[in-house]
């Protein structure tokens, strides 16, 4: 009876400890006898007898019909448990004991303590610690159930009301930690705490902050209700605090109410920033609508959403319209300011459909968007002078030969002129190559069987206006509509063995609805030019032909000589000749005669002149172009004397001269010759590019181009009309090459065409972002006391030198210097900075200087720019936690324009 009684209320227990997620203290003084040498009168129950046993119900009896049914059997399943020092019943106390690294399995829970105790004439539970012989507890209770652990320092709990009470009780619900004094268990999910402390910090002993509670209830997985609730830091508290507080711990998304934050702007007065709401509308996506305001009546207004449907497709949208005023009303300097903003960046899942593919990436939007925005802070995209956008959807269809199609909607802004280019749409289809001579079955062979030829077409409707019209129906009052169909036929093969040729004829139609009439006035005495609207269409065909070779030379160094590192130096030459004819089409070429006072002249003009795809070739060409590129390599032994190969290092990545001669010209047949190079060093941290314009001809007393060789004109063979060089060079400490500074704004923005992946530009800050990033970035671990003896570090430069002489005007048109870089000056300090120097006018650019403080739970970000346009500084501190991220201090000052 004893051993039956057992097991009913160990399984008693079990149900309770099931649904236990909170931690605890050690036990009541009245109940730490237990930790004490059993005592003489308790009986020792031997441990093998009790293991594995699975409670078997008895065949019935009489006593079935009694008026008093006997209880059933809570058990499910079998029950292990076992003890280091012993495992005991005390049949005088009713009560079962677990000493020392005493353990209970039953079915998918586990319970480990220094002791547990079952008191039977209680209906009680107790689990606590053992006290050691220097006076420390230690083995405190330890729960596991599926992937929920708890680890209390004591429990009491009763089995018939299935209430607890527990000491010291620690529970993390979706990044937060909740540790009370004392806690009381109602049921399964509800609780009331007193004396808690609620922080993020993963430091419960001794947290950087926390928010005290004298009196809260908590719900399991939904929310923490407080009464008089206030911020401590360090274990100072401080003057924040509510009398009532609620803070959600719902595991699932939830709409609600974004609260915004405050300040005050310079010219517009205080302010309230991103306050609005978030609807969870499903799964698949949200949609949040948030909104600004400040005392002057200026206002801004944001709805954003994301969607991402798992193996199909996944995007965000954002609209963000500001209206602005500037200064009061009755000043001189007063304005009011309507921006915008639309980005849109939408891409497919490969495995989604293989053959049909939709993208979008969309930035449009007032051209002084990011110059202007008061919300949005972003100092890469105010040195960015172009928006782009594109919009498109691709069909290929398998077979032979295939078939592509495309539809593409594109935009591109310029923002200092304001000019809109648009595409709405453009229709691209190509047909692949046909051989129509090859076998069919086998490799081709020949000129003759490698004959091939295709088709494509390309219809454009094209769009020019400015920002003023965008959106608006004068817009499309200038719109051009055209297409081009081409059909290429071409062929190769070899010659020689060496010599790869190549040979192609190109004939294209050009349909335009976009033509003009050109005429003279003579009452006016001025040209006139016509606008037409109809279907009108021109044919050119071309010709051309190139071959071309590889030459590998190999200069080899005498290994044997000591001190040479240098084994071999590779050389490869890739000269090609090739030949182009482009016929005259002059019968689409019209004339009208002039009347001046000179007499009559005639001008000729083409009707197909400002179409989408050019205007037929008025001139009969025939040329022979001349190309040779460069590749220099060499071996050198390794550094590491156990490598069995040497190492291959790039000398000039490419040395590439390329010119053409026109043999039909009758003057300036040669063209310039155009140098371009560009090669890697130091491991491929620096990268260096070079060209150059070299012109074989004169110039006049005019600085005309003149049909008389340089070198004719008593001047050098050619003359060096223009040069660049660019450099870039990026280093860092030793382990810290893969560092990676950027934020989760900064990395938004270059999704939609801004800033840069090195900050030369600086690093972005966008406000409404709330923080600067979420992320919590990993730390190197610093293992010497002195810290100055391993300082990570990075350096960025961007070097660029333009040269120009054309005219003989010998002069550097653009000469600058960017640079970046970062510097930890302590475990969790950083520093850093971005900033250029124009050589040639002799001044520094957008200057940006940085500083960060991981503050733990905290962090600490001040960005600052001390002079220029964009002269402000920015001050945050908040919660390194999204769950409270909007426990933050914002501070920013932009230039005050009432100075």
């Amino acid at each position: 009876m004893h051993t039956n009684r057992i097991h009913i209320l160990l399984a008693l227990s079990f149900t309770w400890f099931i649904n236990i997620c909170s931690y605890a203290q050690e036990i009541p003084k009245s109940n730490r006898a237990i930790s004490a040498e059993p005592k003489t009168e308790i009986e020792t129950v031997n441990l093998d007898s009790l293991k594995n046993i699975t409670p078997v119900l008895k065949e019935q009896d009489s006593t079935l019909n009694d008026s008093i049914k006997p209880k059933k059997e809570l058990l499910a399943s079998s029950v292990k448990y076992t003890a280091k020092d012993y495992t005991s019943l005390n049949r005088k106390e009713q009560k079962l004991y677990l000493y020392n690294e005493a353990e209970v399995y039953y079915d998918n829970m586990q319970i480990k303590s220094g002791i547990i105790v079952i008191d039977f004439n209680k209906n009680e539970v107790y689990a606590g610690r053992l006290k050691d012989s220097t006076g420390a507890y230690t083995q405190r209770p330890y729960f596991k159930q599926g992937e929920n652990i708890v680890e209390p320092d004591s429990i009491r709990f009763n089995i018939d009301t299935k209430k607890a009470l527990i000491w010291n009780s620690v529970t993390e619900q979706q990044g937060m930690n909740i540790k009370a004094e004392l806690t009381k268990r109602v049921n399964d999910s509800v609780y009331y705490m007193s004396d808690a402390k609620l922080t993020t910090s993963e430091n419960l002993d001794d947290p950087e902050y926390y928010f005290k509670i004298r009196k809260g209830k908590f719900v399991q997985g939904k929310k923490v209700v407080t009464g008089l609730t206030n911020l401590f830091i360090y274990d100072v508290p401080t003057p924040i605090g509510l009398p009532f507080a609620f803070f959600p711990m719902t595991t699932k998304r939830t709409s609600g109410v974004i609260f915004p934050s405050f300040g005050e702007d310079g010219n517009r007065g205080y302010f309230l920033q991103n306050g609005g709401y978030y609807f969870a509308i499903s799964d698949y996506f949200d949609l949040a609508v948030l909104g600004d305001y400040y005392t002057n009546s200026s206002y801004g207004l944001r709805v954003e959403t994301k969607y991402n449907v798992r193996y199909k497709f996944n995007g965000s949208f954002g609209f963000r319209y500001e209206n602005l005023i500037n200064s009061e009303r009755g000043f001189p300097d007063y304005s009011k300011t309507k921006i915008y903003n639309l980005r849109w960046a939408h891409s497919q899942a490969q495995q989604a459909n293989p053959n049909s593919r939709f993208s979008a990436s969309v930035n449009l939007g007032s051209s002084t968007y990011y110059q202007e925005s008061i919300n949005q802070i972003n100092l890469p995209n105010t040195q960015n002078n172009s928006l782009s956008s594109s919009v498109s959807y691709s069909k290929t269809f398998q077979g032979e030969p295939q078939v592509n199609l495309s539809l593409t909607a594109t935009h591109s802004q310029n923002t200092q002129t304001q000019a809109i280019n648009m595409t709405l749409p453009t229709f691209q289809g190509s047909i692949g190559r046909i051989f129509p001579l090859a076998p069919k079955e086998g490799s081709k062979k020949g000129a003759i069987q490698n004959i091939n030829v295709q088709y494509n077409v390309r219809a454009e409707n094209r769009i020019t206006t400015t920002d003023s019209l965008f959106f608006k129906s004068e817009m499309f009052d200038d719109a051009q509509i055209g297409a081009k169909h081409s059909i290429p036929l071409s062929t190769n093969f070899k010659v020689f063995k060496h010599f790869s040729v190549s040979a192609n004829a190109n004939f294209d139609e050009t349909w335009t609805a976009n033509t003009i009439s050109r005429s003279y006035n003579e009452d006016t005495e001025e040209t006139v030019t016509e606008d037409i609207n109809g279907f009108d269409a021109f044919r050119t065909y071309n010709f051309s032909t190139s071959i071309g070779t590889t030459i590998y030379g190999m200069f080899n160094f005498d290994k044997k000589e000591e001190g040479k590192r240098i084994q071999a130096i590779r050389h490869v030459m890739r000269p090609s000749i090739s030949y182009n004819i482009n016929p005259a089409f002059d019968n689409y070429y019209d004339e009208f005669e002039v009347i001046t006072a000179d007499g009559v002249t005639k001008s000729e003009y083409t009707r197909f002149e400002g179409g989408i795809f050019g205007t037929p070739n008025k001139t009969f060409s025939s040329s022979v172009g001349l190309s040779l590129s460069n590749n220099f390599e060499a071996k050198v032994r390794d550094r590491d004397t156990t490598a069995l190969e040497p190492k291959k290092l790039i000398l000039l990545n490419n040395l590439n001269f390329s010119t053409s001669y026109n043999v039909a010209g009758d003057s300036l047949k040669w063209s310039p010759v155009r140098m371009t190079g560009g090669t890697a060093l130091f491991d491929k941290k620096m990268n260096i590019n070079f060209g150059a314009t070299l012109d074989p001809y004169a110039l006049d007393n005019n600085n005309t181009r003149i049909n008389t060789f340089n070198i004719n004109n008593n001047g050098s063979l050619f003359r060096l009309t223009s040069a660049n060089m660019t450099l870039s060079y990026s280093l860092s400490s030793k382990g810290n090459d893969k560092k990676d500074n950027t934020s989760d704004a900064s990395r938004n923005e270059r999704l939609f065409g801004g800033g840069r992946d090195d900050d030369l530009f600086g690093v972005s800050e966008d406000f409404a972002d709330q923080g600067f990033s979420d992320k919590e970035e990993d730390k190197e671990e610093v293992e010497s006391e002195f810290y100055n003896y391993k300082i990570p570090w990075s350096l960025r430069f961007a070097y660029a030198v333009n040269y120009s002489n054309s005219a003989r005007q010998n002069e550097i048109s653009s000469h600058s210097l960017m640079f970046s870089g970062d510097i930890d000056i302590a475990p969790k300090w950083s520093i850093g900075g971005s900033s250029s120097y124009d050589f040639k006018n002799q001044g520094f650019g957008l200057t940006q200087l940085r500083f960060s403080r991981d503050l733990l739970s905290w962090k600490m970000n001040f960005s600052w720019v001390p002079f220029g346009t964009y002269n402000r500084w920015n001050f945050f501190v908040g919660i390194t936690s999204s769950v409270l991220k909007d426990l933050k201090y914002e501070a920013r000052r932009k230039q005050d324009k009432f100075l």
